[in-house]
């Protein structure tokens, strides 16, 4: 599998030459030790991608060659994750999953039992679904959304085509929300705090058209439900 570089100024033209310089750069020279003769992909993040071939290597820089241009169409259902603030790296690790299992965008908000605050780094967190997207050889970067209130993740799911809350009071099961024939164009799942949902919370999503459904028997941790859920959602609706 080539490794993948997310560039702001992809060259598209094949035959161009491009220098690979940076952290990206030391990286792949230093860390990945990437030889002469080696191909490697670039990205521009949107959907838009170049092979190349590496020329030569520098100390901490890569000289390419693009071999072949591309670009790779959205699936035809988006997908949602609104997040509520976990606390510390918890925060991190849900972004990090969340884009490997590939969620489109993910929202973070301040649910009422949330205990987390990122208003200061969610800059931080589109780094780290950054450097996801890379390891997972995404060519479509997540985007992070923060720090929506109750009443704009209302509004999300109302405007969504399937909209799924997980709660584990719940007695409905996610694989029964799945139609055998599906014209789903976006989707939104909601992921409580630690703490879960509020009445309140849960009376407002369903009033909002929202399905509150139980993800399983085990019980899994805020920042990890949305990975288990987005593969749920692939698989249900045979995206996966």
């Amino acid at each position: 599998m080539l490794p993948l570089f997310i560039v702001d100024d992809l060259p598209t033209s094949v035959g161009s030459h491009y220098t690979l310089a940076g952290d990206d750069g030391h990286h792949g020279a230093r860390v990945l030790r990437i030889q002469a003769g080696e191909q490697l992909l670039l990205t521009d993040g949107q959907g838009s991608w170049s092979r190349t071939q590496v020329l030569e290597v520098g100390k901490k820089t890569l000289q390419l060659s693009v071999v072949e241009t591309g670009f790779e169409e959205a699936l035809s259902t988006t997908i949602t994750v609104v997040q509520a603030l976990p606390k510390s790296d918890r925060a991190k690790e849900a972004i990090e999953l969340m884009t490997q299992a590939g969620a489109d965008q993910i929202v973070l908000w301040n649910a009422e039992r949330s205990i987390g605050k990122a208003e200061k780094g969610v800059d931080k967190l589109r780094v780290v679904a950054h450097e996801a997207s890379k390891q997972s050889r995404r060519f479509r970067i997540p985007r992070i959304d923060g720090v929506s209130s109750t009443a704009e993740v209302v509004a999300l799911v109302k405007a969504a085509d399937l909209a799924i809350v997980l709660h584990e009071e719940s007695t409905v099961k996610l694989s029964t929300l799945f139609p055998t024939q599906h014209s789903i164009s976006s989707a939104v799942i909601v992921v409580g705090p630690e703490g879960g949902l509020t009445d309140t919370e849960i009376a407002l999503f369903t009033q909002a058209g929202a399905h509150i459904c139980l993800l399983g028997r085990p019980i899994l941790r805020s920042a990890h439900a949305g990975i288990a859920a987005i593969s749920a959602l692939n698989t249900g609706l045979k995206i996966w």
